[in-house]
């Protein structure tokens, strides 16, 4: 099979899985109830939910991304498919960054497009809602990227979802501070502010490096 093939089947599959068993259910859930609740328990006090609402809708989404990664490695450790995807000829890495693609389209998609009427509903302005939601797409690209490497090291392990929280939390707070500044400053600044272009570096630095750290903790699950 070639490179290309290897890729593209694996992307296929975990994409197939996102949504198979209600997987994407529950962070899409758990997302859109806490954005929705908080401005039910805050009241009508609309200055302190426009104060509240990036920080809110950032740490919601940081959680909802860590409740999509404790089966990412589980399931292929559990059927057997990490031992096939050691004999092909494609490098564990890329298998592993086509993973966290297929995640991020199949469930970071839909997360920032639920995003949209959450950020209204927590006084964002209209017209900052889609900078806001563009914000967070870049942000669960450094989520699911620091993510990978948690849940690598995790696999195998009796409630690893603990494990991946303590993991990977610490490596989480740069994008949510500067997600969270950025989307402050989107309804006077638009999207391309200081605070986004650092939150750019910090998902391109996860996307680069999360794949290989993961690979490495799969080859030792393996040894």
């Amino acid at each position: 099979m070639s490179l290309a093939a290897a890729i593209g089947a694996v992307f296929r599959r975990d994409l197939r899985l996102a949504w198979s068993g209600g997987g994407a259910a529950a962070p899409l859930g758990f997302f859109a109830g806490a954005t929705t609740l908080v401005p039910l328990t805050v009241g009508p006090d609309l200055e302190t939910l426009a104060r509240i609402g990036p920080p809110l809708l950032w740490v919601t989404v940081a959680l909802a991304a860590l409740m999509i990664l404790e089966r990412l490695f589980q399931a292929d450790l559990e059927d057997g498919s990490l031992d096939q995807l050691h004999l092909t000829d494609a490098p564990l890495e890329f298998i592993v960054a086509a993973k966290g693609a297929a995640l991020w389209v199949g469930i970071g998609l839909p997360l920032a497009v639920t995003a949209l009427p959450a950020a209204l509903a927590l006084q964002t302005p209209p017209h900052a809602t889609l900078a806001v939601a563009a914000g967070l797409l870049v942000g669960l690209a450094a989520f699911i990227g620091f993510g990978l490497f948690g849940a690598a090291l995790a696999a195998g392990v009796r409630r690893g979802g603990v494990l991946i929280a303590i993991l990977v939390l610490p490596f989480f707070a740069p994008p949510i501070i500067f997600g969270a500044a950025a989307a402050g400053l989107a309804a006077d600044e638009g999207l391309f502010t200081p605070a986004f272009a650092l939150l750019c570096g910090c998902a391109l630095g996860a996307v680069a490096l999360g794949p290989i750290g993961a690979a490495a903790a799969l080859r030792l699950q393996s040894s």
